[in-house]
């Protein structure tokens, strides 16, 4: 037992101890002036300024990283630029050593122009009378000289066997062709000729057959209206005459009432056949009408009467009406009387109450020990 009173003991006094403790750092930010004023956390501000100079001296490491990179590339680069005019110089002193060795002046086109040995070198204006570069504008060669005579009318005359041939040649087959083509001509025209006689005797033919058969037809389509117009003209007289008897005889002319009575009863007429009322249908829609009047006259008698009683309610309806306004105008006059004087009676009550208040509630002001209590403990 006294083990166990002694672990309670003690786990109650760490217990007291915590609370105590928390008790003091709660005091010490409650009472602590700048915290209440400024109205922060303290640590936590401390702990931001302590991250933005890691975040800072981070940044700084990384930039100097990035400048110790940047120096590392600028000397790559000066290295790589170095080789570059290394490489430009060895390939224009290639360049030049393959254009001593491979592409000397002789050999350019345009070297006969500066050649110091031109003139050594040059052939004469004129080796032969065939010289292609004996033109009319060298001077070497003239038309009047005539040089090679004897050969030119030899191939002249040669040349010249040789058109005539050509032309009899030709001539003989340009005849040969126009005879082949006018014989086929010819015969052609021969027989399209044939053929449009035979055609046009066939369409002769045609006609003069269809001309006959069209007469038959006229003239069996002509006996047969004449005797359509005769049956026509015969059987329109006959229904002429059957109309004429039938409306002599007919209840039209006849002015039969009973032809106007309608089918849906003898109350409605046919109104196309209709020829009027009789007298005793006169005399009985007279009547009726005597009836309506009065009955209108009567229903007027009535509306008046229903009018003035309704004028004789509206105003006793509003008699009334000014009887109880007034009534209760009386009244709200009395209740408003009535509420002034209670609102007279608590406003004396009112005076007196701030007046004791004034005089004897407030008249004891608290010292310094009664603020003294205040502001000992956090809570």
């Amino acid at each position: 037992m006294s083990r166990l009173g002694l672990q309670r003991d003690l786990q109650e006094a760490a217990a007291l101890e915590r609370r105590r403790q928390r008790e003091l750092q709660r005091q010490s930010r409650i009472f602590n002036a700048r915290v209440r004023t400024i109205g922060v956390d303290k640590d936590a501000l401390d702990t931001q300024v302590k991250d933005r100079k890691i975040q800072e001296a981070a940044e700084k490491a990384r930039n100097e990283e990035l400048a110790n990179e940047m120096k590392q590339n600028d000397k790559i680069l000066c290295m790589l630029e170095e080789r570059h005019k290394n490489d430009i110089r060895n390939i224009n002193k290639a360049i030049s050593e393959f254009q001593k060795n491979f592409q000397k002046p002789e050999t350019r086109r345009e070297f006969d122009l500066s050649d110091p040995e031109a003139l050594k070198k040059d052939r004469p204006a004129r080796l032969s009378d065939n010289d292609p570069r004996c033109t009319v504008s060298s001077l070497q060669k003239f038309m009047g000289e005539d040089l090679n005579y004897d050969q030119r009318m030899k191939f002249q005359k040669e040349q010249l066997r040789e058109w005539s041939l050509q032309q009899q040649r030709d001539w003989k087959n340009a005849l040969a062709d126009q005879k082949f083509a006018d014989d086929l001509y010819d015969k052609n025209r021969i027989e399209l000729d044939q053929k449009t006689m035979e055609q046009q005797r066939k369409e002769e033919e045609n006609r003069r057959a269809v001309c006959a058969a069209t007469k038959d037809f006229n003239r069996t389509q002509a006996a047969e209206l004449a005797e359509r117009k005769k049956l026509e003209k015969y059987q329109k007289m006959k229904d002429d005459m059957d109309e004429i008897s039938s409306l002599l005889q007919g209840d039209l002319l006849s002015e039969n009432p009973e032809q106007a009575v309608s089918s849906f009863g003898r109350h409605r007429v046919i109104t196309d056949r209709w020829k009027g009322m009789n007298q005793d249908q006169l005399m009985a829609i007279r009547y009726s009408q005597q009836q309506q009047v009065l009955e209108k006259l009567r229903l007027k008698e009535e509306e008046r009467r229903t009018d003035a009683e309704w004028d004789r309610q509206s105003i006793q309806a509003a008699r009334a009406q000014l009887v109880l306004e007034r009534h209760q105008q009386r009244q709200n006059r009395e209740r408003r009387r009535a509420v002034d004087n209670v609102n007279a009676e608590l406003s004396q009550e009112q005076k007196s109450k701030n007046i004791y208040l004034k005089e004897e509630a407030y008249s004891n002001f608290p010292t310094g020990q009664y603020y003294a209590q205040f502001n000992t403990t956090s809570r």
